[in-house]
């Protein structure tokens, strides 16, 4: 018979940082979208903070190649609010298919830190 303990493991680098920390990447179609949902986000404690950059895409939809201007949120998080983050945002997503990428990233030390204050 064999036994499995389930446990959170905390990855550290080998320069005793941790390295649960992530990046969200969401394109929205405006930056008014993207501030009313990195706003829900923040507000949920899903996110510790949010960048909001205009960006100029390039990409396949319906057979066709376009391009268009949209907003882009770089969210910084953990890990293990991801899944919580993909589902609240594709609640409020205008798109089909909205774009919600996971970066892994490693922090410094306090800045790791307060991610874990803020998202808790």
């Amino acid at each position: 018979m064999r036994i499995y303990l389930m446990s959170t493991i905390r990855l550290i680098n080998r320069d005793g940082i941790n390295a649960d920390m992530a990046l969200a990447y969401i394109t929205c179609k405006d930056k008014n979208e993207a501030e009313k949902i990195a706003l829900c986000l923040l507000k949920k404690r899903l996110i510790a903070c949010a960048n909001i950059f205009p960006i100029g895409s390039l990409y396949w939809w319906n057979g066709k190649i376009v391009k268009d201007q949209e907003s882009v949120i770089i969210a910084k998080t953990k890990d293990k609010n991801f899944k919580k983050l993909i589902n609240q945002v594709k609640k409020m997503h205008s798109y089909q298919i909205p774009c919600i990428l996971k970066i892994d990233a490693v922090a410094n030390k306090d800045y790791d830190a307060w991610t874990g204050k803020e998202t808790e």
